[in-house]
């Protein structure tokens, strides 16, 4: 494989793929494999203890299912999205040198895509608590 680097030969074809499509072939089947025989060698004993709620000694009382606010789901995805957009940055941070300035617009553009989004949100008043 090395020397297919070092040579520069173009690998682009189907048999390049081939250790890919071993490995997911291999972890999907591992998978269904492991789920076919814990079902089959699992214990099938339901009793009423079994399928009673576990409380952890403390009783149980009114309905789980109360209405919640919906600004703290709102928040959480929020934290999320704006998490995951800061992943993107590490590329850039990484190899800023070899992308030079090309590299450095597109960080520029993508920082104020970034921005708009966040000021669209304050602007919407998403993150405000009080109603």
């Amino acid at each position: 494989m090395i020397h297919l680097l070092q040579t520069g030969l173009n690998t682009a074809n189907a048999g390049s793929y081939l250790p890919v499509a071993l490995q997911i072939v291999f972890a999907v089947g591992l998978v269904a494999f492991l789920m076919v025989v814990t079902h089959l060698l699992g214990p099938k004993r339901q009793t009423s203890d079994k399928l009673q709620t576990f409380t952890s000694g403390i009783e149980s009382h009114g309905d789980a299912r109360q209405p919640m606010a919906i600004k703290y789901f709102l928040t959480a995805i929020l934290f999320v999205l704006f998490d995951v957009e800061v992943i993107f940055f590490y590329p850039y941070a990484v190899n800023f040198k070899g992308l030079g300035w090309d590299g450095f617009w597109a960080v520029l553009m993508f920082v104020g895509f970034f921005l708009c989004g966040f000021i669209y949100i304050i602007k919407k008043g998403a993150l405000k608590w009080e109603d």
